[in-house]
């Protein structure tokens, strides 16, 4: 009784730490940071995130299974795998496909997997480290998304899939991507960790390939700190994921938990000695990439905001949006992909050709204005040092790709962008054109 009581105390003192020291921050133009993106909470999450810590259970627990449930419902699929990271996730979704579990349809070495290169290098790393061949395709300028128009054409007797990330929370084009994978019988990864709540033809992405990605780092939709998940449909899929986060052990036993399925001490594996124990019996190549039970308290709180988050996201789109369209003639404005809903990730903007000023110089004016950007990510990952050397293919030409890596960035749209930092934000874009035009 008296833990009990103690617990209670802790938590309601963990309310009022919460008022005092994050419930004040005031935005003062010209003088505050306006974020690209960052960490959107109340005391919910530090509640919970403290409520964990006295249980003391430092792996996977009572928080991990409720997130994982609510993740289950929110995207109406039977297997949602947390990991450790975004990047985590891919390396798994990835790397389950080569299972000999599988049979015929398991990735090997050499086999060709389509991709852009105008993108984050933890989509394509998966593809390299498991010795397949990326064969490039282009971006769309507006979009940021993949070109389809040399799709069909990228497909020889060695593609066997596709990894592809909807852009910063716009989908890319799936009813073109679904075809070629459909009439193919090519598995597809949706890389999904920038665009969670998008949605294409009125379905949630991340529920159309066989498997895909979310990360939960703090600049994305809801945040554990580090962490991500891989979502699957397919059973033996999501049983073979787990196996590979959790050291490629056969044995699906939860923590703390011995003799699941009854038969630890009576199976053969291998050439093993029969009735070795199947606690400890590897099945596949794995590593421990698994989320501890304090990062899934502070995601618990969060997917129950994820809504309005999402709504906050396209609010702000909408406002930036508004206020930057007199500056077309200077800036490409960023469009949704036919027949999809964005949960925008950010405001993606682009310097068209010949204005008389550099993308590098826009950046630098906001960035003394307190005003974050960030590039695309990469730009084009081929012109990377550690890229430049693998073998890979390119169908057509990367020429969008070159171009967003020297004219493309992004501004924050996240739930923590205030019309007060949006008025600001957006008002430093037009004195700068303003000095330009003189």
């Amino acid at each position: 009784m008296k833990v009990d009581a103690l617990r209670k105390e802790i938590l309601k003192l963990t309310r009022e730490y919460y008022t005092e020291k994050f419930g004040g921050n005031q935005f003062v133009a010209g003088k505050s940071l306006v974020n690209y993106a960052g960490r959107v909470f109340d005391e919910k999450e530090l509640v919970n995130l403290v409520d964990s810590s006295l249980d003391f259970w430092l792996t996977a627990g009572r928080y991990s299974q409720d997130f994982t449930e609510k993740l289950e419902d929110f995207f109406g699929l039977s297997n949602v795998i947390l990991t450790n990271s975004g990047s985590s996730s891919n390396l798994l979704a990835l790397s389950a496909l080569t299972s000999k579990k599988l049979g015929a349809r398991r990735l090997r070495p050499g086999d060709e997997v389509i991709t852009v290169a105008g993108g984050f290098p933890a989509t394509v790393s998966p593809i390299v480290q498991n010795q397949m061949i990326p064969v490039f395709l282009d971006i769309d300028l507006g979009t940021y998304n993949i070109d389809v128009t040399h799709l069909k054409e990228a497909v020889t007797p060695k593609t066997k899939a596709v990894m592809l990330a909807h852009t910063l929370g716009n989908p890319f084009n799936l009813k073109a991507v679904m075809e070629v994978v459909e009439e193919n019988g090519l598995w597809l990864v949706e890389d999904n960790c920038d665009a969670l709540g998008a949605r294409y033809d009125g379905k949630l992405t991340g529920t159309f390939g066989q498997v895909s990605t979310v990360s939960f780092y703090p600049a994305h939709h809801i945040t554990t700190g580090e962490g991500g998940c891989v979502a699957t449909d397919d059973d033996l899929l999501g049983q073979i994921i787990r196996s590979f986060r959790d050291w490629g052990r056969d044995c699906y036993c939860e923590g703390g938990e011995n003799n699941t399925c009854g038969k630890r001490f009576s199976q053969q594996f291998g050439t093993l000695p029969p009735g070795y124990d199947h606690k400890y019996v590897y099945s596949e190549m794995g590593y421990n990439l698994k989320m501890t039970d304090m990062q899934a308290a502070v995601g618990s709180a969060q997917i129950d905001k994820l809504p309005g988050f999402i709504e906050a996201r396209k609010n702000n789109f909408r406002k930036i949006y508004d206020r930057l369209k007199d500056l077309e003639s200077f800036l490409i404005l960023p469009e949704a992909t036919e027949n999809a809903d964005p949960s925008w990730f950010c405001f993606l903007l682009t310097v068209r050709e010949n204005q008389g000023f550099s993308r590098n110089e826009l950046v630098e004016f906001l960035n003394q204005n307190f005003i974050e950007t960030r590039n695309l990510f990469a730009g084009n990952l081929l012109r990377h040092p550690a890229f430049m050397d693998i073998s890979h293919r390119v169908v057509g030409s990367l020429v969008k790709t070159d171009y967003i890596m020297n004219n493309t960035f992004f501004v924050g749209t996240y739930p923590g962008m205030t019309d007060e930092k949006i008025e600001y934000m957006t008002g430093k874009f037009y004195e700068f054109f303003d000095r330009i035009r003189k």
